[in-house]
């Protein structure tokens, strides 16, 4: 695990795209937390939830940096160098998350 992440320079201030994980709002699964990419916005569900859609959309894209996003919780993680990451910025809610859980 590394300590310190060196992908800071991808966080980007983003609009969440969806109120909720897309994948699962378009498929009507359920989730249990969401996180946003902080490169480009998508919302997509944790690793507990049945889709892991936030952690798909790392592997599809390469976008490293998440933001803990049910309700914004102002955390961050790395993907790439497995550590926490503090965040410039916390995002704001575009509107009220549905609960899936």
């Amino acid at each position: 695990m590394s300590y310190q992440c060196t992908h800071t320079s991808t966080i980007e201030t983003v609009e969440p795209r969806t109120l909720g994980c897309e994948e699962c709002l378009k498929t009507g699964q359920v989730w249990l937390h969401l996180r946003l990419c902080r490169e480009c916005g998508h919302v997509g569900c944790c690793d507990q939830s049945p889709g892991r859609h936030a952690t798909a959309h790392f592997h599809a894209t390469g976008h490293p940096i998440i933001e803990g996003y049910d309700p914004p919780e102002g955390w961050g993680w790395c993907y790439i160098d497995e550590t926490m990451v503090e965040l410039p910025d916390q995002t704001p809610q575009r509107g009220p998350i549905p609960r899936y859980y």
